[in-house]
């Protein structure tokens, strides 16, 4: 029986310590991530429905995620749960990203190729040992029908989206990057699965204030995110121009990542380091 938040942890904490792929595949023998945390949403919280009217139809709640992947007994929100986890750069990758200015290290690059492969193995261990144990559980990032689609508001946008349902799950708050600051900084990564099981929500300290960890937008202060990104996509008047943003990464650091490092995905993340909250929230606004 799994019943607490601790056992969903040691779950995700077992694997992150055992799996080979939790790996950046360096001569070092170096693991991909720091240890990961975990929170929980409800999932009815009117967060979800919020979120699907901001980006589109096409976003996916909890329910309908959950429906795709158990069509024949679909649950009712109330019955279901977020379990949202982070997974941080390590200390060594972070110490190497600061060093770069125009295009991302090397165990910067490795975390996102194969630190995203074990992401995506950890989605589906947790999905399938609840599953196991009589939680029907999914990873909506892995169903086949994830996928981009044009949001009328936010342009390109996914139909399940990690960094939103870590916001409602309580884990951190959105920054000028559009990057998630927690309370292990902006340089980290998310995961999500969504599971029919009676587990105690965690508390969201922050509300529903989106932008409250954001030193910028808190207290009108920082912007170090903007001065940190070649590609000049994030500034103080307009925030993250996702086009921009995207032209630099496709066009520049992964064709960089690959010839360089032998590595596929899209790295650049630059503007994750280097910044008051690369590995904490900012003191002054907790």
């Amino acid at each position: 029986m799994i019943d607490t938040v601790i056992q969903v942890e040691s779950i995700i904490c077992d694997f992150w310590a055992s799996a080979p792929s939790n790996s950046l595949h360096l001569e070092t023998g170096e693991k991909a991530w720091a240890m990961p945390h975990v929170a929980i949403a409800q999932g009815d919280d009117p967060l979800f429905l919020r979120n699907k009217e901001m980006i589109g139809p096409f976003h996916w709640t909890p329910e309908e995620a959950y429906a795709l992947a158990f069509p024949d007994d679909p649950a009712p929100a109330s019955e279901l749960r977020v379990i949202s986890y982070v997974l941080p750069q390590t200390q060594e990758t972070r110490a190497d990203q600061r060093m770069e200015k125009t295009v991302p290290s090397e165990r910067w690059a490795r975390s996102r190729f194969h630190g995203e492969e074990f992401n995506c193995d950890l989605r589906l261990h947790l999905a399938e040992t609840l599953t196991r144990a009589g939680y029907p559980s999914v990873a909506p990032e892995r169903l086949s029908d994830f996928g981009y689609q044009q949001s009328e508001r936010f342009g390109l946008a996914s139909n399940w989206s990690e960094r939103h349902a870590a916001f409602v799950a309580g884990l951190g708050t959105f920054g000028l990057s559009d990057a998630m600051i927690t309370h292990w900084g902006k340089a980290v990564r998310f995961g999500s699965v969504v599971s029919r099981i009676n587990l105690p929500v965690t508390k969201r300290v922050y509300g529903e204030d989106h932008h409250a960890w954001c030193l910028w937008y808190a207290m009108g202060t920082c912007g170090a995110c903007a001065k940190r990104c070649p590609a000049d996509a994030i500034t103080t008047s307009e925030g993250h121009d996702k086009q921009a943003c995207f032209t630099y990464i496709r066009g520049t650091t992964a064709p960089f990542a690959t010839r360089t490092y032998g590595t596929g995905a899209t790295p650049c993340g630059l503007c994750q380091v280097k910044i008051p909250c690369e590995a904490q929230v900012p003191p002054a606004l907790l």
